[in-house]
């Protein structure tokens, strides 16, 4: 029991905890968030709650602290649009790597600088495994997203055409006479390369720096805190749980059924809260929802509790109790950023409606087949009889009782443990496991079969 209680606290106490760690952003700080290694959704998550801090602390730059061969493209898609959107100014600092998705994730931010030993570009599309694409495809690939990346570096002030001879090798790029790209190959500038000036203009980045407080001070933020994001043990398990959603949600809401046709609270309800906890604990990590979701997610389950406890058959408790789950469970999954107005737009809620849509058609196909063959499986049986009686002490069931038909409609028995609600009744001398329709009904008391629901008996005090 000990163990549960410690397992429980810490499942309670983890964003909690996680909050207590991330570090405190005043307005005018310098937010610096890593992207080391390869370009991932974790990556992504990462930084997406890094920018959110920095926005909703009202910080003076946001830098990114780059040194990466590459990686998803779909993962640098989601980063680049991040920083298309923020409010905070942007600023890569590239010590010693920006290849491939990385050069695409720099042209996203205002502001380029690197260390004197470092390169970016080389971003032509490959394989999951590093190997080239087919001919089609690739010429698929590189006609959209040099489009793409065109109009984000055109959006930040860049030169256009670098970014498509990044991603594009049949690019050649020229300023004046002098090529700087040529056909056939994909261009990769050293960090000379990209402070170069022509036309008094940088080519790419706006000059070299040793470090990123070098880069604060070259960059007029010298008076400015630094304030640096490190990502926590838990980035990665945020991923899996946003990705596996539906698969937590029933397993959860199934555990809550199993729990609620068993009396007491034991194993189904606690595993039922840990997948909820960790359901929640992802999207909190992972910067998508925050406490007051959990909180209204807290408060649907307790108006569900009451009038099952305290005022059974009021419909009204129980349906608003519901409706404050699912709202907290949909808006847990979708995107909403601190300092932006709510926009009603379909691909922000898409994401949201298909999960949840998942787990309640998971969860109604789960419950269906419990409810049909659960029950007579012995240890099934066993688990609703030992649950059902005090101290774990199980009522032995007499083996005559499965040769014996069912007790039939407004047949009477006698409860021979608690029913709260699901529990064990005798009937003709054959003990069924049966569930009352709300009300707990204490051993002794005499019951009456309402009605049969598949394979399940209800029952209710008989008057």
């Amino acid at each position: 029991m000990k163990r549960w209680l410690a397992a429980g606290m810490l499942l309670l106490t983890a964003p909690w905890a996680l909050a207590d760690t991330a570090p405190e952003i005043k307005p005018g700080d310098v937010v610096v968030a890593p992207l080391k290694g390869e370009v991932s959704e974790a990556q992504f998550f990462v930084l997406r709650r890094a920018l959110k801090a920095a926005e909703a602390g009202k910080a003076s730059a946001f830098v990114i602290d780059m040194d990466t061969y590459g990686g998803s493209l779909g993962a640098a898609v989601k980063i680049l649009d991040l920083l298309l959107k923020s409010s905070v100014p942007t600023y890569t600092y590239i010590d010693s790597n920006a290849g491939s998705a990385g050069a695409l994730i720099a042209l996203g931010t205002k502001h380029i600088y690197m260390a004197p030993v470092s390169a970016i570009g080389a971003a032509a599309p490959v394989s999951g495994g590093g190997q080239e694409i087919g001919k089609t495809m690739s010429a698929k690939i590189i006609s959209y997203f040099s489009g793409y990346f065109r109009s984000a570096a055109e959006k930040n002030g860049y030169n256009p055409d670098l970014a498509e001879a990044f991603i594009n090798k049949e690019k050649e790029v020229k300023i004046g006479n002098q090529v700087i790209s040529a056909k056939d190959s994909l261009l990769t500038l050293s960090a000379q390369e990209a402070v170069k000036k022509y036309n008094g203009k940088p080519l790419l980045a706006s000059g070299t720096a040793d470090s990123i407080p070098d880069l604060v001070k070259q960059a007029g933020l010298a008076a400015a805190p630094v304030v640096e994001f490190e990502p926590s043990g838990f980035e990665r398990l945020a991923l899996w749980v946003t990705v596996l959603a539906p698969l937590f949600l029933a397993a959860g809401g199934l555990l809550a059924y199993l729990e609620f046709k068993s009396p007491g609270f034991g194993v189904a309800g606690v595993l039922s809260a840990v997948c909820f906890l960790l359901f929640f604990a992802g999207h909190y990590i992972a910067g998508l929802t925050g406490f007051e979701v959990m909180a209204v997610f807290v408060l649907g389950v307790v108006l569900v509790i009451v009038e099952f406890i305290f005022f059974p058959g009021i419909v009204v408790l129980s349906a608003l109790g519901l409706a404050l789950m699912l709202g907290s469970v949909f808006f847990a999954m979708v995107d909403i950023w601190p300092t932006r107005p709510l926009e009603f737009k379909i691909e922000i809620f898409s994401r949201a409606m298909i999960q949840l849509s998942a787990a309640l058609v998971l969860t109604v196909i789960g419950g269906a087949l419990l409810a049909r063959f659960f029950p007579s499986l012995p240890f099934f049986r066993r688990f609703m009889l030992s649950a059902a009686t005090p101290g774990g002490v199980s009522i032995p069931v007499p083996e005559a009782t499965l040769d014996r038909r069912p007790p039939g409609l407004g047949e009477s028995g006698t409860a021979i443990s608690p029913l709260r609600p699901s529990g064990r009744a005798e009937f003709s001398g054959a003990q069924w496991d049966v569930v009352s329709d709300g009300e707990f009904i204490n051993p002794g008391e005499a019951v009456i079969v309402e009605r049969r629901e598949m394979a399940q008996i209800h029952v209710r005090r008989k008057r």
